[in-house]
């Protein structure tokens, strides 16, 4: 049964990929003007990038964590059992504040954590306004801190999750424009090997762990089939043979 009509706000801050300083003013005055801010976890309880980035703007008493099943894709059972009970974790705490900030690494509207938990409290939580704000995406800081150029003139930009399959990042890098690709660690010898088969392997770049100690940026050519970080991104930028303006 829904509960009775919410006159409380759910806020999805997009909170960057990893490097505090990727938060938006919009970002942390959200966190900051939140009553509680809530933070996803895996089953582990380990502290994830979300809320490490979270406590560089608000104390530690207002963070509360809320475990996910981040990473359940084979029990198909469990992972919505995980999603109701931190539905009804993050309901509850709808119940008690009138704002509650739900962050999120990225961007809210980008295969984000976020969209399900909006849905959940939409059909438990009639009534809850639920607003986000845009977050800097892996793609954007990787491009920053790499040199890559993500789009040009009139070129398409595709953005894969290679959690889809393998194929579907082959199809994407033999089209036109630029394919970046998310989630693919588990299956970096297959995404090497997808890149080299369509020639797209010399001007690609991988990384993970930006913004923090742990950074790691590499040309993808270099990568030796070994896994990656789950949270890795890849760019294979567009060819681009036409000069100056040659996309325009």
């Amino acid at each position: 049964m829904p509960d009775v009509m919410s006159s409380s706000r759910l806020i999805g801050v997009g909170v960057g990929p990893g490097d505090p300083e990727l938060v938006t003013v919009k970002g942390v005055r959200a966190l900051q003007g939140a009553d509680v801010v809530v933070v996803p976890v895996m089953d582990t309880g380990e502290r994830g990038r979300a809320e490490a980035t979270v406590l560089h703007y608000v104390p530690e008493d207002k963070v509360v964590r809320v475990v996910f099943a981040l990473n359940e894709r084979s029990d198909r059972q469990r992972r919505e059992d995980a999603w109701d009970a931190a539905g009804t974790r993050v309901a509850e705490l709808l119940r008690e504040h009138s704002v509650v900030a739900f962050a999120t690494i990225g961007d809210p509207n980008v295969y984000s954590t976020f969209t399900y938990l909006a849905q959940t409290i939409g059909e438990v939580v009639p009534g809850t306004l639920v607003e986000t704000v845009p977050g800097i995406t892996a793609m954007q800081d990787l491009a920053a801190r790499s040199g890559a150029v993500l789009t040009e003139g009139t070129e398409p930009l595709t953005l894969v999750p290679v959690t889809a399959g393998a194929a579907v990042l082959k199809d994407a890098l033999a089209g036109p424009g630029t394919v970046v690709a998310y989630k693919f660690g588990r299956q970096a010898a297959e995404v090497a090997e997808a890149l080299r088969e369509t020639g797209r392997i010399g001007d690609a770049v991988w990384g993970a762990a930006l913004g923090l100690p742990e950074e790691s940026i590499r040309p993808a050519d270099e990568l030796d089939g070994a896994p990656l970080p789950y949270l890795s991104t890849l760019i294979a930028p567009a060819r681009r043979d036409g000069g100056r303006g040659g996309k325009l």
